[in-house]
């Protein structure tokens, strides 16, 4: 009796082992795809669109991977973003792609991500955690102050200017703002910022917040917006005041409302980003570490153009 459970356990030896490198190689998706869910700040801002359509391309071409997607329903809660990583390390993916609403809030989700054997890409905002294998992301600080100088060329270096932020701390546009200001601050003694206020985003609270300000400052000269909505949002206002180049806008992002508002001449500049590039790097990276490769350095400026209406047919 003792011989045949050995015989039966020495039998059952190979596939047990053959199972154990199946599980490693393919992933836990079942499929024997390699599991990576994407968690952006919100599912309707073109900027997270093109961040996923570049995910989803790569996704695509390699084949392997199967890519799902997720995202709050708006800029306003990472305590809804982070359960959001927790569903996805409950589900056992295999790479997670993180856009972190609050740098200090999301940095317990990479952590505990990442002690569960989860590679981590990070796109656009920063992480206030080192514990991530990759980050793709604009440089935001050279674009604020490359923002700055625009603006304050556009104004003849001197006058009234006010900002319209996305969220308050996203790390990313916290950048913006602050590297923005410490531009203003250093170089161009004859501009005054009048305040920031935050729209989250919003297109609608963007354009009321930038009315109150024209209101309260019947001189502004400028504004500047720290991301697409935002700079959709004040354009609307500066066109429905009738202000357009009077009042000089500076803004983020590329859609087709940006777009719009640059050829009307509304919109002065933009900064834009490569949002499919960090979806589509991002993933590369993602299968690129958990097939045991390093990424280095591990953060990747994806870059930025400086959009006006003289390039705008150019830019995609």
């Amino acid at each position: 009796m003792k011989r045949w459970i050995l015989v039966l356990l020495a039998a059952a030896l190979p596939l047990v082992f053959s199972a154990t490198l199946w599980a490693k190689g393919t992933g836990e998706s079942g499929s024997g795809k390699i599991k990576a869910t994407l968690i952006t700040m919100d599912s309707i801002d073109e900027h997270w669109l093109k961040v996923r359509a570049g995910a989803q391309a790569k996704a695509d071409e390699l084949g392997n991977v199967e890519l799902t997607f997720n995202a709050p329903p708006g800029k306003v809660d990472a305590a809804v973003q982070l359960q959001m990583v927790e569903d996805a390390i409950t589900k056992k993916s295999d790479i997670i792609l993180l856009a972190p609403l609050n740098k200090d809030a999301l940095s317990p989700g990479v952590e505990k991500a990442k002690k569960a054997g989860i590679k981590v890409v990070i796109i656009d905002s920063a992480i206030s955690t080192p514990d991530y294998d990759a980050f793709f992301s604009t440089d935001n600080g050279a674009a604020a102050r490359t923002a700055a100088d625009t603006l304050a060329g556009l104004i003849g270096r001197t006058g009234k200017v006010a900002i319209v932020n996305a969220q308050a701390g996203a790390g990313t546009t916290m950048t913006r703002e602050n590297d923005f200001k410490d531009q203003i601050a250093k170089k161009y003694p004859g501009i005054t910022v009048v305040g920031t206020q935050y729209s989250d985003g919003d297109k609608t609270k963007a354009l009321n917040i930038a009315l109150d300000f024209l209101t309260a400052n019947p001189d502004l000269a400028g504004f500047y917006a720290c991301n697409e909505g935002s700079t959709v949002g004040v354009g609307n206002a500066v066109d429905q005041r009738g202000a357009a180049g009077k009042v000089k806008v500076v803004g983020f992002d590329w859609s087709d409302d940006t777009k719009s508002l640059v050829e009307r001449d509304i919109l002065q500049a933009t900064m834009v980003q490569n949002p499919y590039e960090m979806g589509y790097q991002g993933v590369q990276a993602g299968v690129d570490v958990y097939n045991g490769k390093t990424i280095s350095p591990k953060d990747i400026d994806t870059g930025v153009t400086v959009a006006t209406k003289a390039n705008a047919a150019s830019i995609k």
